[in-house]
């Protein structure tokens, strides 16, 4: 869904020339927001646009982009409706209003979009293949088939077509066509891990487990950091009877999300199950301050405490679940044994005969037809299946009978992680393309990774904080966060705040690097880089300043860049550098796609970006020069010499950057692909291994991509 939302953004709409200057500049700066994912602050950009010139149809398109991103679909879908009643011909709206729509689950309305979209951009792969997936949400799968022929007949070289229209076989329980159309995704595109990991769930569900398994491991290998890959994985593993298989398995999602429920619940069964009873009541522990009313982890918490002999404990936690379900037989029979070790005899016989005349009383009603098993009163499974249905449950079920089953995610879950692929992209074919590690930024937030999780430390930016002249503290990072809607008042308070000393001060370095900050934070680009221009004019030796000025630089090359693409259906990535390893050629910045084909016009612009690229190139140098040990810039400039397909520059960059701190994880990631690029794989992939070993998990995928050729 992002990476679609990107490419919409990347085919907007310029606005009316009739529009004032102000309005233009608000627009790019909400634009600017939008595209590097600043969703609440490019929305009251476009407010203030909306506010100024209602009649425009552009802002409401992006203010719907943005809602969209927020999964505030009906505020997206109304916005669309706007933008349509001012301009009908935006095929765009059309688009954006199907997913909004389809996300709502009006299907009807979604297909009537994306249909009326396709009248304006016939054969537009996104909308066709966003249109079958609407026709398998609404059950008509006649008119899903009829809609895959289409695309496939546009499109025959799309695998994604394969993989959808496999998983809609699957859900109406035809397995033959299903693994023929997910055999045949694979074969266009082995590099794709989603399409694996649908298939093991299908030989799962045809009890063929060995495939399921070598599916799953493939997944896995394609695709580390996916948890559902590893708790399928360690379902499998269960039905073969490796437990510690299974075990290692659930070990390995919770050491990459501690909070994962269905990971925490399954793991305690297997600990309850081989006798490691204090660690199973340690998961069950967290699934219940995570999940207050899963009564299974109350009733499993019970049975362990009344092993470990924390009696009071285990009779508390069967209250908790016989409150709930008070005809649930065996907790009253447990709950009974639990208060004989305490000597409550009483009590323990209270509960024996309570159990006993429920037991009776149900009996009589089911034979005089008044009563049926419920998912209280079931002292037993009472479903018929086979073995993998019988010792597992879906996580919404709450028959209190099945405690001791392992969870399995919902069907429906299941369903939507067969579709929603379509929305996010993919590998397009056999030359495996992979994203560099981003440019490092000098900012006050950062966007947690909960597998990357990696420090980064300067002694320049660490001296700078000491001083305490700003109001934050200054990190470096290149997992740079959007802002929240309280961040961004905050923001725009600082600039008049700032604004207002700096009037009455009109030297003070740090304020205009303060304010810089907060222009660059709220995406107003161009004032600050007149701020950082400033600050320079006041202090050329200051570092950070040409540091930031650079990265500034290049995002608005970036973007002004991703406006030239002549359209959002091609498959982009616009981050810093995208590599094609089996080729060495870079998409991104560097793409050479022009919005005109007039020579002279193409010639100026490939001027212009040629002299951008030369400004942000000089500020990294008079980094280097002025702060040597400063790593970030040799890697920021190594990226920027990527984007430029000049990968020797690059290499020696990285490896600069690696000789003044060895453990410079992101540099050896780089510097691996850069060196794969240009056909070094025996070097490139021992930087991946180093890469990895560090931190930088993805790079064990790109390894399996590149030796299992």
């Amino acid at each position: 869904m992002k990476k679609l939302l990107l490419l919409l953004i990347i085919q907007a709409l310029s606005v009316s020339l009739f529009a004032q200057i102000n309005t233009d500049r608000v627009m790019s700066i909400g634009r600017n927001a939008l595209y590097f994912e600043d969703y609440v602050l490019s929305i009251q950009y476009f407010n203030q646009v909306i506010k100024s010139k209602p009649w425009l149809a552009e802002p409401y398109f992006y203010r719907a982009v943005a809602k969209i991103s927020l999964d505030d679909f009906k505020g997206a879908e109304d916005d669309c409706t706007a933008c349509l009643e001012r301009n009908p011909f935006l095929a765009q709206a059309y688009y954006a209003r199907g997913i909004a729509r389809q996300s709502q689950e009006n299907y009807d309305g979604a297909i009537a979009d994306y249909t009326k979209g396709l009248e304006f951009r016939q054969e537009d792969r996104q909308m066709m293949v966003n249109r079958a997936v609407a026709y398998i949400q609404k059950k008509d799968y006649k008119g899903a088939e009829a809609a895959f022929e289409e695309l496939m007949k546009a499109h025959p070289r799309y695998s994604m077509s394969y993989l959808s229209r496999g998983a809609m076989y699957l859900e109406e329980g035809d397995t033959t066509k299903a693994l023929a159309d997910y055999n045949k995704a694979i074969g266009m595109d082995p590099y794709y891990a989603p399409a694996y990991g649908n298939r093991a769930i299908l030989y799962y569900q045809m009890h063929q487990l060995d495939s399921a398994l070598v599916d799953l491991n493939e997944a896995i290998h394609l695709d580390p950091r996916e948890s559902g890959y590893f708790i399928n994985r360690g379902l499998v593993r269960y039905q073969q009877n490796n437990l510690r298989g299974a075990m290692a398995d659930y070990d390995q999602v919770v050491s990459m999300d501690r909070d994962n429920l269905i990971a925490r619940f399954n793991r305690g069964l297997l600990r309850f199950q081989v006798g490691d009873n204090n660690r199973a009541i340690e998961d069950f522990d967290v699934v219940i301050s995570l999940e207050p009313d899963n009564y299974m982890a109350y009733y499993n918490r019970a049975l362990l405490r009344y092993e470990t002999g924390d009696y009071p404990g285990s009779v508390a936690d069967f209250d908790v679940v016989l409150d709930e379900y008070p005809n649930f037989l065996p907790g009253y029979y447990s709950r009974g044994e639990a208060k004989k070790k305490m000597n409550d005899i009483a009590g323990a016989e209270k509960d024996f005969w309570t159990a006993y005349n429920k037991e009776q009383q149900m009996k009589k009603d089911r034979a005089a037809g008044k009563l049926t098993a419920s998912a209280d009163d079931d002292t037993a499974s009472q479903e018929t299946g086979d073995s993998q249905e019988e010792n597992t449950r879906e996580q919404s079920d709450r028959n209190i009978s099945k405690f001791n089953r392992l969870v399995v995610y919902d069907k429906e879950e299941e369903r939507k992680s067969k579709y929603q692929s379509e929305v996010r992209g993919r590998v397009q074919d056999k030359n495996v393309r992979v994203d560099i590690e981003p440019q490092f930024i000098l900012t006050y937030y950062e966007q947690p990774d909960p597998v990357k999780k990696l420090v980064y430390y300067d002694k320049t930016v660490e001296d700078y904080n000491s001083r305490m002249v700003l109001k934050r503290k200054l990190i470096i990072t290149n997992q740079e966060a959007a802002l929240t809607e309280d961040q961004v008042a905050e923001h725009f308070a600082s600039i008049n705040e700032y604004s207002a000393y700096i009037a009455a001060h009109p030297d003070a370095v740090d304020a205009y690097f303060g304010r810089a900050l907060d222009y660059m934070l709220v995406q107003d680009f161009d004032e600050a880089l007149k701020d950082f221009d400033r600050v320079l004019e006041l202090d050329p030796d200051f570092v950070m300043a040409y540091f930031n000025r650079a990265v500034v630089r290049y995002k608005q090359l970036e973007y002004e860049l991703s406006q030239e693409q002549p359209d959002y259906n091609e498959d982009l990535n616009l981050s810093n550098a995208t590599i094609n390893l089996r080729t060495g050629k870079t998409q991104g910045l560097n793409t050479g796609k022009l919005s005109t084909n007039d020579p002279a016009s193409a010639r100026l612009k490939d001027t212009r970006r040629a002299y951008e690229y030369e400004m942000v190139t000089r500020d990294y140098d008079i980094v280097i020069q002025k702060a040597p040990d400063f790593v970030f810039a040799y890697f920021n400039r190594g990226n920027l010499r990527c984007a430029q397909r000049d990968f020797r520059a690059a290499i020696q960059d990285y490896s600069t950057a690696i000789e003044h701190d060895p453990e410079f994880a992101d540099a050896y990631f780089n510097r691996g692909l850069a060196r794969l690029s240009l056909g070094d794989a025996r070097n490139g992939i021992a930087d991946l291994s180093k890469a990895g070993e560090l931190g930088i998990i993805n790079a064990y995928s790109i390894i399996k991509r590149m030796t299992s050729r």
